[in-house]
């Protein structure tokens, strides 16, 4: 005879008080912020016809004035090199502070000192730094919008890399210090070798983000197609608008899909194949290998 199983009293359902005042905070909230900036309903509803204007403006009605694309290539070029200059800057100024803002290689206070001051330049956009600072500084064109770009990237570049620090194999380290490697030696030959292949990809990411970003500031007076855009626009030459859209939107695509080999050709190497999301090394020379 066998004892009978006791029932078991059916779990409360959870409460959603806290879910249901989330939400309502958050409905709150979007109101508050749609009454302080006093958005127009109109303006917005509007907004879809504009976009449609302008486009009819540009490629509809005469079409792109092709007899303007070496100007807007020249321009293009100008801004290239805003962004590779700028990254340059960002990448070799913000190696050495990277192992100073990381807590496994440097000391608790040194890094926390530096966490904050990449904080601090991260916390300006290029836009900021090349009116407020820059352009003050070297006037209108590309040389300031180069070295605000260079900047913003230091802070960003920076925190990246001593993250990627921090998430290092202590094993090469300890066995560097066991061979009698001084500090110096120890990241040279424990730390670099571990997070350089994923810091490039960083620097190549960050060149891709550039780009765009001098762009912008040519509206500014920082140079380059932004700049370009901004003139055609304020004489309402959309035709030549028209133009430089175009050759912005073919240069970013083929350097972001040139970048993105490049990246992915580091941090996965050359054996690696990308099957959907999926990274599968060959198994057939794995099985080689192990034979």
């Amino acid at each position: 005879m066998t004892a009978s199983t006791p029932a078991v009293a059916r779990p409360l359902r959870p409460s959603s008080a806290k879910r249901n005042l989330a939400l309502v905070a958050l409905a709150l909230l979007v109101g508050w912020t749609v009454v302080a900036l006093d958005y127009d309903p109109a303006r917005i509803l509007a907004l879809p016809g504009g976009v449609v204007r302008v486009f009819n403006e540009m490629y509809l009605v005469k079409g792109p004035d092709w007899s303007y694309l070496p100007n807007a290539l020249g321009a293009m070029v100008e801004s290239l090199e805003m962004a590779w200059i700028g990254t340059v800057i960002g990448a070799v100024v913000s190696l050495p502070l990277g192992f100073f803002g990381a807590k496994n290689v440097s000391s608790g206070l040194v890094a926390n000192v530096m966490r904050q001051i990449l904080n601090g330049i991260r916390a300006f956009p290029e836009l900021v730094l090349a009116v407020v600072i820059f352009i003050q500084i070297a006037g209108l064109g590309p040389v300031a919008g180069a070295l605000a770009i260079g900047l913003h990237s230091v802070g960003t570049l920076g925190k990246l890399t001593a993250e990627v620090i921090e998430g290092i194999d202590p094993g090469p380290i300890e066995a560097a210090r066991a061979a009698g490697a001084g500090p110096l030696q120890v990241q040279r030959w424990g730390v670099l070798p571990q997070v350089l292949p994923e810091i490039i990809a960083f620097w190549l990411y960050r060149f891709e983000i550039n780009i765009r970003a001098s762009a912008v500031l040519g509206v500014v007076g920082a140079g380059g197609i932004g700049f370009l855009v901004q003139q055609t626009i304020a004489f309402h030459r959309f035709p030549l608008t028209g133009t430089a859209v175009l050759v912005v939107i073919v240069v970013t695509i083929a350097v972001d899909t040139a970048s993105g080999f490049v990246r992915r050709r580091i941090i996965e190497g050359a054996d690696a194949r990308i099957s959907g999301e999926v990274v599968e090394p060959d198994l057939l020379d794995v099985q080689a290998n192990r034979a």
